[in-house]
């Protein structure tokens, strides 16, 4: 027999936008579960260090606060359980049934704040050395390759800032962009241009990761000159964007090139459901705007939830709405 719990509110992802909807959706009195396949923290545990985010001058590192988040939500009493959501249909005129590999859910709102993904390279070697020298995520992996030579791959913030942090714990690092400038943030791309062991590649596309057991050279291409040669390197770091995994959601909410296309109060085309972070077809995605998202959809979902239960909004007695 199928396991169904019943909650007011589901919010599917454990990154900083999700812990957020569940933090001021716990505030305002609702009863709310994090449901997250993975680890809380998201894409936010790869940034070795944010110097944007308000209120830490010197800086923080993307797990650290993470991590503080995470506690939070563990303060504040909400479950996070790790299943994965695999649907959300309608269950009735006032719930929603979310169903993951173990179980189902049966809410009245739905936040999705499952983030985005990196993206591939999509080249020969790629897919099959995944783990064994390619890697996504510098904070995550850089340490296996402490005092050697590496490659990061891509021109954007992301891939200057692995980049950095890798030049801390490698002898070599090469950075390889497919232009003749960097797309980053003056400021860092200054800062990686001046790293001694950085070296910059610029019009150079990689064709092929070569390797057998693990990856030993890169197959590079420059885009003017069509030269290709190899390089020597004995890992690989991916940071060319990103993705939306949602195909799941296609026959459910409006989406945009892959991101959920949301109003101003974060509501998608389908009453009770909201999205909120770097999942929502935005300008701009950054940990600070996937708060202000996340803030505004646990309100927005409160609202919702609240005339669910036959009660006018004024009658609610919690927290003010400015703190």
């Amino acid at each position: 027999m199928t396991n169904i719990t019943e909650v007011e509110l589901v919010v599917v992802g454990a990154g900083v936008a999700g812990c957020t909807a569940a933090i001021y959706a716990k505030r305002y009195g609702v009863d709310v579960v994090i449901l997250d396949k993975g680890v809380p923290g998201g894409q936010l545990m790869t940034v070795s260090s944010m110097e944007n985010y308000p209120g830490f001058p010197e800086g923080i590192s993307g797990m650290e606060l993470a991590q503080r988040v995470h506690q939070q939500v563990e303060n504040h009493g909400i479950e996070i359980v790790q299943e994965e959501v695999t649907a959300i249909s309608r269950h009735d005129e006032s719930r929603w049934l979310v169903q993951t590999g173990d179980g189902e859910w049966l809410a009245v709102a739905v936040i999705i704040a499952t983030g985005v993904f990196p993206r591939s390279l999509n080249v020969p070697g790629e897919k099959e050395l995944r783990g064994r020298g390619v890697s996504y995520c510098a904070t995550c992996d850089g340490f296996l390759y402490r005092g050697e030579t590496v490659a990061v791959v891509g021109g954007g913030n992301s891939a200057v800032e692995e980049a950095m942090y890798l030049a801390d714990i490698c002898e070599k690092v090469y950075l390889t962009h497919r232009r003749d400038r960097l797309r980053a943030d003056p400021h860092i791309g200054q800062q990686v241009i001046e790293r001694e062991n950085v070296e910059l590649l610029w019009n150079t596309v990689v064709q092929e990761i070569v390797g057998e057991e693990e990856v030993q050279q890169l197959r590079l291409r420059n885009a003017g000159t069509e030269e290709e040669w190899l390089l020597p390197v004995s890992g690989v770091f991916v940071a060319i964007g990103t993705i939306a995994h949602t195909d799941w959601l296609e026959e459910l909410v409006e989406l945009d090139s892959g991101f959920i296309t949301t109003d101003m109060s974060m509501r998608t085309n389908q009453p009770g459901i909201f999205a909120a972070g770097d999942i929502r077809d935005t300008v701009i995605r950054q940990v600070t705007t996937a708060v202000g998202d996340a803030t505004i959809a646990a309100y927005s979902a409160y609202q919702y939830i609240a005339k669910h239960r036959g009660e006018a909004y004024g009658e609610y007695a919690g927290p003010e709405q400015n703190q």
